[in-house]
């Protein structure tokens, strides 16, 4: 298999299901599809979500995969670690880039969505001018709720004053640096010590900062709290200077001198160059946008409400505080304005994806991301939802433009930092609250409208795909029936034909009680297809998986998602509680029976809480295949069953045919 893979050097990760080696290949073409094809041990292969995919049966997969990771001498992976690999293996380089950016941000959405929310309440509580032109906020007109407020601003801005060591932990992870020195080296980037990030570019103007002397440069002690760009850079940095020492050094020393080194070298490559290096990238991207504004216009406006969104994404928005400060002494500044358009923009486009989608899962993470972007938190919002799905993204962006273009041309102006979002006409000059609503309203009409009637359009898209695909299933089995009368018919079904059909060598049970499905009506494309072998699925009622046959277990996974059974007459049945359910790690699964172990039908093989993997996000629904069906002549649904059927564990479900 591995010659025909193209070698060694052609293995890039490799990991294992219940049945299938999953593969990333440096370059597809070197693979010999036509070995592969003929090796009588594998039951196919196929291609999916950037992975080669080798199906060679159950309890068969996990010898495979622990001597081909000898001879490769590759490291054994997860499922979902391929995964990650598989992303960055494929598409261009902005795909890879926004699949980096997203599996570095996802993990921190709650923390972004809790602090986010709560800053909006503190502009509510603490905002001159909320009910009117000269009143005064609410902390004054009623001091007994100062404490209160003092202990909500503190929790609302300490995830983005440290937001530096919760990306740097992440992304260091992401990397595959220590995720622990990640986070070390953003926590001296926050360091009270140093001037706070947010008043550098005052203490530089006003002749204050302080600097230190190293190999005769003078650096300045500048802190970067509340930035992102930075620190993405540093993470990467510390996550090669840390994998160089690994490779040279080795046992003790490396365990003791690694981490000292890695830490050394990239805080000083911080602070003398990358650090400063990305403050002056900030500085000048915003100084070019106002420069922009000013020339343009409302064409200015449209452009810089294209672009904010992206500019969030690099963290570069946090650059901008220090402009807008200067702006307000000249009048206001048009950046707030124009970001609040593109943070509603971008929330109005994830509260159509949480309206439209049939994840529930997604669903509930669209829909508070959504209303924190419309408060003027968008990153949960655009890491969360709207970058994974891209079209969203896309369409905030396009929509936020248009945004841009109306704070331009009715001069909307702020007068003060805030939450930019609805929230945020507190931040905006009095006179200009009318047009501000105006723009943001429109701006939530076009970019919900624009995004539910395209996820409407890929939903009926979708649905017409499957259509068409069960119809083309349909026609290929009434050919295949008309072709060979003892035959039977395609793989979505209970039958698949290997040859001429023999005496019934043996029938089995249901292992569920829930409502036995036809398999090609699964979501599962390789079980859908048959590629796994014929059999059914049953979406089961209870969680309780049991032995539809005499026999061994050839197939006990420790997590208790997948199982397999050999019986006495040859038969293997294969049963896979769910989809992607590896993922849930054992969670949820309680496993009864390991490998070897000998059991009569109706004997529980595992446990599973239903609830559990539905809260997680994954089908409940479990293919029951016969995994070696081309040793054997045919599989059938017995004569009492029509799926879909209301079925009990220990019904008879399925009868196996010899060859004849």
């Amino acid at each position: 298999m591995l010659e025909a893979l193209g070698g060694e050097s052609n293995i890039k990760a490799a990991a294992h299901c219940a049945t299938r080696m999953r593969l990333v290949l440096n370059d597809k073409e070197k693979i010999n599809q036509q070995a592969l094809d003929d090796d009588p041990d594998l039951k196919g292969t196929f291609e999916a979500g950037g992975m080669f995919q080798i199906i060679v049966g159950p309890g068969d997969v996990d010898i495979v995969y622990d001597e081909f990771t000898k001879i490769t001498g590759d490291r054994q992976v997860s499922t979902e670690e391929l995964k990650s690999v598989a992303a960055e293996a494929q598409g261009n380089a902005l795909t890879r880039a926004i699949k980096v950016l997203a599996d570095i941000f996802v993990p921190l959405i709650p923390i972004l969505v809790g602090g986010g929310l709560l800053m909006a309440l503190n502009n509510v509580l603490t905002s001159k001018n909320l009910f009117g032109e000269g009143t005064r906020p609410l902390v004054e007109q009623f001091p007994a709720i100062e404490g209160m407020a003092q202990m909500i601003n503190l929790l609302a801005s300490a995830p983005f004053a440290f937001l530096p060591i919760l990306v740097g932990f992440t992304a260091t992870k992401r990397f595959g640096g220590n995720e622990y020195l990640g986070a070390g080296i953003a926590m001296a980037m926050v360091m009270p010590d140093l001037v706070n990030g947010y008043e550098v570019a005052e203490t530089i103007k006003a002749g204050g900062m302080t600097y230190w002397d190293l190999f005769g440069f003078n650096v300045a002690q500048a802190g970067y709290q509340g930035t992102v760009l930075p620190i993405l850079l540093v993470a990467w940095i510390l996550s090669m200077v840390e994998k160089f020492f690994h490779k040279h050094l080795k046992g003790t020393v490396d365990f003791l001198v690694t981490p000292v080194l890695t830490l050394l070298i990239t805080g000083f490559l911080t602070f003398i160059a990358v650090g400063p290096a990305m403050r002056w990238l900030g500085d000048a991207i915003a100084s070019g946008l106002q420069n922009i504004y000013d020339f343009a216009g409302p064409v200015g406006g449209f452009l810089f409400g294209l672009v904010y969104s992206p500019i969030v994404i690099t963290g570069l928005h946090q650059s901008f505080p220090p402009v807008e400060l200067q702006l307000f002494a000249t009048g206001g500044s048009f950046i707030f304005a124009t970001a609040s358009v593109a943070n509603v923009a971008q929330g109005a486009a994830t509260l159509a994806v949480a309206i439209t989608t049939r994840d529930d899962k997604l669903r509930a993470l669209a829909s508070a991301s959504g209303v924190s972007a419309c408060f003027g938190i968008t990153e949960p919002a655009i890491f969360g939802v709207n970058l994974r799905l891209r079209w969203p993204f896309y369409i905030g962006m396009g929509t936020a433009a248009i945004g841009g273009a109306m704070i331009a041309l009715f001069n909307v102006k702020a007068v003060a930092l805030g939450a930019a979002g609805f929230i945020g006409f507190v931040s905006i000059r009095t006179t200009d609250w009318p047009m501000f609503f105006v723009s943001l309203v429109t701006a939530f009409i076009i970019s919900f409208a624009c995004s539910y009637a395209y996820a409407m359009y890929l939903r009926r898209q979708v649905a017409g795909e499957a259509e068409m695909e069960k119809a083309v299933g349909t026609q290929a089995a009434a050919a295949a029936n008309d072709a060979t009368p003892a035959a039977t018919a395609s793989a979505g079904t209970a039958t698949a034909v290997a040859t001429a059909v023999g005496a019934d060598l043996l029938t089995f049970a249901s292992p569920l009680t829930g409502e036995l499905v036809e398999l090609s009506t699964v979501s599962d494309q390789m079980f859908a297809q048959g590629k796994l072998g014929p059999g059914f699925a049953v979406v089961p009622s209870e969680g309780v998986l049991r032995a539809p046959a005499d026999g061994t277990i050839k197939v006990a996974f420790p997590t208790g998602h997948a199982f397999a059974i050999t019986t006495a007459e040859g038969v293997e049945i294969l049963m896979h509680v769910g989809f992607d359910t590896v993922n849930m790690k054992g969670e949820g699964f309680t496993p009864k029976v390991s490998k070897g172990d000998t059991v009569k039908r109706g004997d529980i093989l595992g446990e599973f809480d239903i609830d559990a993997i539905k809260a997680a996000g994954y089908d409940t629904t479990t293919p029951v295949v016969v995994a070696n069906f081309k040793k054997l002549g045919g599989v059938r649904l017995t004569d009492s069953i029509s799926a879909p059927h209301s079925i009990t564990a220990g019904d008879d479900a399925a009868i196996v045919s010899a060859k004849a």
